[in-house]
């Protein structure tokens, strides 16, 4: 699409002031949002919000020129008068695949794309089984991840495959439409270490795993460092880097060493900042990048939210608040009823065709509070699993940042600390990651202007919110979890390995 740079978001952006001003946009995969923050403080000065103009809710395939319409309509109104960079965040997983003049092949696969559920399969047996994918990648190939993608896009639509030559992601798409097209096209470690055909342990692509997937070779974006910038458009506006939601996300929240990240939906995801990449030969870790330099390794869990949804049904209630109000009637442990929440199969521990089970059923425990509590518990003590597979790896989790509508539920914020054995962080709604691409603006342009360090990111005030500590409650936690893991044990022997 030439002439892309001169969309309604540069034309904006002529002026530019002496004093400090960036702009982050997320790109997620229902909207547009953007962020504008001061350099110094990260102050959140304005903002705007667009959706994406596509048909239908969450399609499998997008024409990714939507992304820039509702790019667009977010920056109208002058939003991004006197900004000197850009920094763009977007949704993981979104392959564009590009022909040889850099037009789209077809739209972008994105999401969690089921269809392709047995490429996987294929992918993780044809390249010798899911340790073999740990140690090559970090990684063994879900449904959702871009290698997969390309391995159903060769099974199902072979001239699409065929004609493919240079693969992007999300964001490295946007960035290079922000500027111009030119012929240098870049990414980021962060989002490279989703794709599963780059290490983030030795910081090179696989190119032979491309092959395996696509069928043949194509070309892939430069990966460049954190604090640089993926050039500048004729205006003089700097675009930095760019990366995935989850790195944004992460470098908005201002995480460091020594914490983590627990995600409540549907399913749950623990993540945590480390030094070094770590090679899992079970598959339970996803070794990622992150947004600074240093690593996030990621473990998910396919049951959170869904098993409250679930337990809410069976009791009759209308909403998670009624069930959270009723768990509190309950006492911790639930009267000894233990609830294994693998309602779809179980992905920490790897449990693909279980199901979920109630133990400990005795006369006095057959209440609703009871069960209504088992949920909670049994939700937050397959969460501490997964932290505990990163805490057996030497991942350091003094305290952790829980995120989610779930997570403003008494019931959650009652039990949750004293199951995770750490301080847990409630943030106030924000937009941590158009907030993180923001930062990561700043960041690059202060190393272009020579006042930042590109070892150092801008000292930005992390998230703020409610703080909840374990305190005299602890040992009971461990109690719950011991009366669950107990449980687990019996009736899935050796899930975990040691």
């Amino acid at each position: 699409m030439p002439g892309a740079a001169h969309t309604p978001l540069l034309r904006l952006t002529h002026r530019i002031f002496a004093m400090g001003i960036v702009a982050g946009l997320d790109s997620a995969p229902d909207f547009t949002r953007i962020v504008v923050c001061d350099t110094d403080t990260g102050a959140v000065l304005r903002q705007g919000y667009a959706p994406h103009p596509v048909d239908g809710d969450r399609p499998a395939d997008v024409d990714p020129q939507a992304w820039l319409l509702s790019l667009g309509e977010a920056a109208g109104g002058g939003l991004l008068e006197g900004v000197q960079a850009i920094g763009v965040s977007a949704q993981q997983n979104a392959v564009v695949p590009l022909d040889a003049q850099g037009g789209t092949v077809r739209p972008a696969m994105v999401g969690g794309d089921k269809r392709a559920q047995v490429a996987a399969a294929d992918l993780i047996d044809a390249l010798g089984g899911r340790e073999a994918w740990a140690q090559a990648v970090g990684c063994v190939p879900q449904a959702a991840q871009p290698v997969t993608k390309l391995r159903w896009l060769a099974k199902n639509e072979p001239d699409a495959a065929l004609r493919t030559a240079m693969l992007m992601q999300a964001h490295d798409w946007l960035v290079w439409q922000l500027l111009g097209r030119p012929v240098r096209r870049t990414t980021d470690r962060g989002g490279a270490s989703g794709t599963g055909y780059w290490s983030a342990a030795t910081g090179n692509y696989r190119a032979d795993l491309v092959e395996l997937a696509l069928g043949h070779q194509a070309m892939l974006p430069e990966v460049i460092g954190p604090a640089d910038a993926a050039g500048t458009t004729p205006e003089g506006l700097l675009i930095s880097a760019g990366t995935g939601e989850t790195m944004s996300a992460a470098f908005g929240l201002g995480i460091g060493l020594g914490d983590a990240v627990v995600s409540l939906g549907a399913s749950g995801s623990v993540m945590a900042v480390h030094r070094e990449a770590l090679v899992d030969s079970t598959g339970m870790i996803t070794s990622l990048a992150d947004a600074t330099g240093m690593h996030l390794p990621v473990v998910t869990t396919l049951n959170a939210v869904r098993t409250l949804r679930g337990t809410a049904e069976l009791l009759g209630l209308p909403d998670l608040e009624s069930l959270s109000e009723l768990a509190t009637k309950s006492t911790p442990g639930a009267h000894g009823l233990v609830l294994l929440p693998y309602l779809e199969g179980e992905r920490t521990p790897n449990l693909p065709h279980t199901a979920g089970s109630i133990a400990g059923l005795r006369r006095e425990s057959m209440k609703g509070e009871h069960l209504a509590r088992a949920a909670f518990e049994g939700m937050l003590c397959g969460l501490a699993d997964a932290l505990d597979v990163l805490r057996g790896r030497g991942v350091e989790v003094r305290r952790v940042f829980l995120l989610g509508a779930a997570a403003e539920l008494p019931a959650v914020q009652a039990a949750a600390p004293m199951l995770f054995g750490a301080q847990v962080v409630v943030p106030q709604p924000a937009d941590y990651a158009a907030i993180g691409a923001a930062r990561q603006a700043a960041w690059a342009l202060g190393v272009s202007q020579g006042t930042l360090d590109r070892r150092n990111p801008p000292m930005w005030q992390g998230a703020t919110g409610q703080v909840l500590e374990p305190g005299d409650e602890l040992a009971v936690g461990q109690a719950v979890r011991q009366q669950f893991v107990s449980v687990r044990e019996q009736t899935h022997p050796g899930a975990f390995r040691p």
